[in-house]
């Protein structure tokens, strides 16, 4: 045993030498080394699409183990970084509401104030800090209260997407027992006028496609309809077809003007009879339309 120890003294000191003689060499090498190894509390992401919006939150999360959290691992009364490490952050793609107050498109740090019976919601504008430790209540964009509820125990803290539409989703704080819920609203009619508007103005002279698929969305969203009637008319204009003729008889219909409306969805038949594409996805909507309409009439 004392012949092992001593063997490996004398390759501890000759491998230590050896180091120490490498000098400046040795202190770069070392100060190059990078070490990862996992945290407690794991990263994690949630994005979710709500129609031309996307909002992803970055944030870490930590785990009950056995512990008092409500007024104890996470006190009452204090800003807390609503996760583990980093500061949570939540990102937005266009302009919000969050509960009825606007936040304008970008990343932000999204801070809690828990309270036995009430939180506050806050939205800070310094995304990239660690925790809450610099917390500036200046850098504040919203705050507003939100009340909590009893939950199915969740023992790694959990933000989630529930009950989304292309208009708006709830975002869901869960951990214990207890969960928080906050609305994302988003003005989708504005942004896709807008986005109309841009299309249009760099469109083709030959492009007819972007000012039919304009319109149909348009009456299907019952929104501008004086100018998607504009819009569909220059569609036809630049190349007819069963498509155009089709959105064109929606708006007609929506008018009540019935007898109009038939007299292109005839059109819409005739110009699609030989196309695959009218034949599988719109030959049952035209027949449809017309049967419905010649209804009204009687």
């Amino acid at each position: 045993m004392g012949h092992r120890i001593n063997r490996f003294l004398r390759y501890f000191v000759l491998s230590l030498l050896l180091l120490l003689s490498a000098g400046n060499t040795f202190s770069s090498s070392w100060a190059q080394v990078q070490l990862e190894l996992p945290t407690l509390s794991q990263k994690a992401s949630v994005m979710q699409r709500i129609g031309l919006l996307d909002v992803t939150i970055n944030y870490s999360r930590p785990n009950v183990k056995e512990r008092t959290i409500w007024g104890d691992l996470v006190p009452f009364g204090q800003v807390w970084r609503t996760g583990a490490d980093e500061a949570t952050t939540i990102f937005f793609s266009e302009d919000v509401n969050l509960n009825g107050n606007k936040v304008l498109a970008g990343k932000y740090a999204l801070f809690t104030i828990p309270q036995k019976d009430e939180w506050t919601i806050v939205i800070n504008k310094v995304a990239k800090q660690w925790g809450a430790f610099n917390y500036d209540s200046t850098k504040d964009v919203v705050r507003f209260k939100v009340k909590p509820q009893e939950n199915n125990f969740t023992e790694s803290l959990e933000f989630a997407f529930e009950n989304a539409t292309t208009k708006s989703a709830d975002i869901q704080i869960k951990w214990e027992k207890l969960k928080v819920s906050f609305t994302v609203n988003f003005d989708l009619d504005a942004k896709a006028y807008s986005n109309i508007k841009k299309a249009i103005e760099s469109a083709q002279k030959d492009d007819w496609v972007v000012y039919a698929a304009s319109a149909n969305y348009a009456v299907d969203n019952n929104i501008h309809k004086d100018e998607a009637m504009n819009w569909v008319d220059k569609s036809i204009q630049i190349k007819p077809t069963f498509y155009n003729y089709f959105v064109k008889a929606k708006l007609l219909a929506n008018e009540g003007k019935s007898k109009e409306a038939i007299n292109y969805l005839e059109k819409s038949k005739q110009a699609g009879k030989n196309d695959s594409e009218y034949i599988r996805t719109y030959s049952s909507q035209v027949n449809k339309m017309i049967h419905d309409l010649k209804a009204k009439k009687k």
